[in-house]
C-alpha cells in the first residue's frame, strides 16, 4: 500500500514539476545533455563532463520499480559488452538515500557506476515523466535518444550518426 501511494505522489510530483519547469524542453534529441555534478556510492562527485569523448548511457531508476530492476538485471549482463563497445554506463538512482541504494546493490552485485540524485534535480532537468528511462548521450554531449527501454539492436548507430 504504501510503495502504490508513493508510486501515486511520484508520478503526480514529476508531471506537476515537468509542466512547469523550463528545463524540461531542453532535454530532447539532438539537445546538448545537462551538465549534472553527482555524489556516487563512494561519495565521489561525478559529473557528465567528466565522460566528454565517450558515449555514455544514463540509466535513470528507483529500487522499488519492478521494470527497473529488470532493467538493471540486463544491463549489468550487457555490461562487459557496453564498455568494449567504448560507452560508459551511470545508473542514477533518483531520490533514494544512500544506505537503501547500497543494500540494494550489494543484493543485486550490479558492476555499474551508480550515482544519486537524491533532491532528483537531475531527473527533472532531463524531464523524466517515469521510471525506467535511458538516455544516450554521444561523445560531443548531445541526446541522440531518450525512452524507457535500452535500443539494444540499434545503440552503436545512434552515437556514430
Amino acid at each position: 500500500m504504501v510503495k502504490r501511494i508513493s508510486l501515486i505522489f511520484l508520478f503526480l510530483w514529476l508531471a506537476g514539476n515537468c509542466l512547469t519547469r523550463p528545463s524540461v524542453a531542453e532535454a530532447t534529441t539532438d539537445s546538448l545533455a545537462f551538465d549534472f555534478n553527482l555524489t556516487d556510492l563512494d561519495n565521489n562527485r561525478v559529473s557528465l563532463s567528466d565522460f566528454r569523448g565517450s558515449p555514455t548511457v544514463l540509466f535513470f531508476w528507483t529500487t522499488w520499480c519492478h521494470f527497473c530492476v529488470k532493467e538493471l538485471r540486463l544491463l549489468n549482463n550487457s555490461y562487459a559488452q557496453l564498455t568494449e563497445d567504448g560507452f560508459e554506463l551511470l545508473a542514477i538512482n533518483i531520490g533514494e538515500p544512500a544506505y537503501r541504494v547500497n543494500d540494494f546493490i550489494k543484493n543485486y552485485h550490479l558492476t555499474s557506476r551508480v550515482l544519486l540524485d537524491e533532491d532528483e534535480t537531475v531527473a527533472m532537468a532531463y524531464g523524466l515523466i517515469g521510471v525506467p528511462t535511458y538516455v544516450i548521450v554521444d561523445r560531443e554531449g548531445y541526446i541522440r535518444f531518450k525512452g524507457n527501454a535500452f535500443p539494444r539492436n540499434e545503440y552503436q548507430a545512434l552515437i556514430s550518426e
